[in-house]
């Protein structure tokens, strides 16, 4: 059973989600406390899985109390239950929790929440790349990306046009922005999956507290790793331009064309987890790709127990991005694994990201690399000569559309 461990300094709070949850105590086996200094002494004692806390509570706040389960039990997910939220609470606990949730939250969406999370875990085989996805605060951007950004705020003329569109040129930007408009704090009635939208949803001055006060986007030194953030974006940025134009081709609804551009631009997001938080085994799996010319992601699962696929997903999930995106992100390079039966999101990156990867590669190479049994199902097997076409035309157009 897995521990999941409420902490509210309101009785009556407490008592409400004993009630409300008491049809879970055969999956969950949960505890209620009401302090941040009793959650952290029930820790050191007892594993927890997942903890949910208030944010405003005398003595120890909740921001506080998540910030410390951080640091002393990182492999917790953590999440934050408020009934008395604001911006600038959202933005001081960004850092600390993987989602936010308002006050009052229905028992279906914390269920859901809860189990979406807990579930997700099965992705990982490794024990050290759970702890190390769930201490993770941002992801590194590009230092030309950011020091673009802090530019365009401090410009008195500085355009939430121009920001949303840096963003949408940087992995590490673009996926702790869409953590944060996509929490329950705004009320949307869908995901949103446009850096450029979410950037105009939060407001200027929001992006500048993110930015100089938060310090949410932050610059990292990849060297040691091997990893070239630069091509690494062209390569996401061209994969996600791709994906959306075959969703079109393949008349999926206009939701789903943004979500194939914003799954093909993170398909590769788990990398930046790998090369910043483990560089030196990172650097050993490029230099035994490139020395057996196998596949980065099959020389990832010998070396790591699972591969940049997972652990991209893993983490954009407990960040609560949509499923459709972390399904994506999940089995692009094994899409019969996905739960979805027609063709989607999944496919269309699938397919892109190997006619980025081999842009020379004739329609008998690629078919070596595609899951064909899987397109062949979907009855999409005699589009590829389409998609190449697709495919190089991007190419030879220059720059990838922005998201």
């Amino acid at each position: 059973m897995k521990r999941i461990l409420f902490v509210d300094d309101e009785q009556l709070v407490l008592d409400g989600l004993r009630r409300m949850l008491r049809p879970m105590r055969r999956e969950w086996e949960m505890f209620f406390v009401d302090s941040g200094e009793e959650a952290l002494q029930f820790l050191d004692q007892t594993a927890c899985d997942v903890i949910v806390s208030d944010m405003r509570m005398p003595g120890m706040s909740g921001l506080e109390l998540l910030d410390r389960v951080r640091e002393k039990h990182p492999e917790t997910i953590r999440l934050a239950l408020s009934g008395h939220a604001d911006a600038e609470m959202l933005l001081e606990s960004v850092k600390a929790t993987h989602q936010f949730l308002s006050k009052p939250c229905d028992a279906e969406t914390l269920r859901v929440t809860i189990d979406r999370a807990l579930g997700l875990r099965g992705l990982l085989q490794h024990e050290n790349i759970g702890f190390l996805i769930s201490r993770i605060q941002s992801l590194p951007s590009l230092p030309s990306l950011y020091e673009e950004i802090v530019r365009e705020i401090n410009d008195s003329k500085g355009s939430i046009h121009r920001i949303g569109e840096i963003i949408s040129r940087d992995l590490g930007m673009t996926s702790k922005i869409l953590q944060l408009v996509n929490s329950s704090f705004f009320g949307l009635a869908r995901h949103v999956s446009s850096p450029a939208q979410a950037a105009g949803l939060l407001g200027l001055n929001t992006i500048r507290s993110l930015v100089l006060t938060t310090k949410v986007f932050s610059q990292f030194d990849l060297k040691d790793s091997g990893l070239n953030p630069e091509n690494l974006w062209r390569h996401s940025s061209l994969t996600g331009s791709l994906s959306r134009k075959i969703a079109a081709a393949e008349q999926l609804d206009r939701k789903s064309q943004d979500e194939a551009l914003m799954a093909g631009m993170l398909h590769d997001v788990g990398k930046l987890v790998l090369a910043n938080g483990l560089p030196g085994e990172f650097r050993e799996v490029m230099k035994r790709a490139d020395e057996t010319e196998n596949p980065h992601w099959l020389v990832e699962q010998d070396v790591f127990g699972c591969t940049h696929a997972e652990v991209g997903a893993y983490l954009m999930g407990i960040w609560g991005l949509p499923n459709t995106i972390v399904e994506a992100l999940a089995y692009h390079h094994y899409p019969s694994h996905g739960a979805v039966r027609g063709f989607s999101s999944l496919s269309a990156v699938h397919v892109a990201n190997e006619l980025i990867k081999h842009p020379q590669a004739s329609e008998e190479e690629l078919c070596e690399h595609l899951d064909m049994d899987y397109l062949q199902r979907l009855g999409c097997g005699n589009k590829l000569g389409e998609w190449i076409e697709m495919s190089r035309n991007l190419l030879d157009g220059g720059e990838p559309e922005d998201g």
